[in-house]
């Protein structure tokens, strides 16, 4: 593979024919590409560990943030404030909780003042599958932080960037996330 190609570049080397949309796609240099795969090898990782709870790693990090969300007092998160909270669509949140509802860790609650407005709520089952799984988290999270060291905090705040609402300001604007 020879020098990475910016995107200025990407449609010249296609209109002449240099390269393939594949060859392309492999000499672009491609945030998204890189992140999809580092994600998807840090969701295996995971998955493994939690695997003897009968869960996968997006599961507990649903049950967490149902939680999280509840914390403090609150009532139980609307699915509104849970797929904000995600970054993901209402059908996308929809279609993760189904699995989690059948098995009785969730239960979808109608709002007492609005019954089109559903609340997320952890059942006592829930509950406990949840600080069961966290155990095994743990334990791999903190192997992740070993390996990457002083990486993996810096990489955490550049996800947490991407995932902001500020980011998708920028994004749009086509301007500096830190402008």
């Amino acid at each position: 593979m020879g020098k990475k190609l910016s995107i200025d570049d990407a449609a010249e080397e296609l209109r002449t024919g240099r390269l393939s949309p594949p060859e392309l796609l492999s000499e672009l240099v491609c945030t998204n590409t890189a992140l999809r795969r580092a994600s998807r090898r840090l969701s295996q990782l995971y998955d493994d560990a939690v695997a003897p709870t009968g869960l996968k790693a997006t599961q507990v990090g649903l049950l967490t943030q149902i939680a999280a969300l509840r914390e403090g007092g609150h009532p139980w998160p609307t699915l509104q404030s849970l797929a904000e909270r995600l970054a993901v669509s209402i059908s996308a949140l929809t279609h993760a909780l189904r699995p989690l509802v059948r098995d009785g860790l969730v239960e979808l609650v109608p709002d007492e003042h609005d019954g089109r407005t559903k609340h997320a709520m952890l059942t006592s089952s829930g509950e406990h599958r949840m600080h069961e799984a966290l155990v095994h988290w743990a334990d791999a999270n903190q192997r992740v932080e070993v390996v990457l060291g002083p990486s993996a905090a810096a990489l955490r705040t550049l996800a947490d960037d991407v995932a902001s609402p500020e980011f998708l300001e920028a994004y749009e604007a086509r301007r500096s996330l830190k402008d």
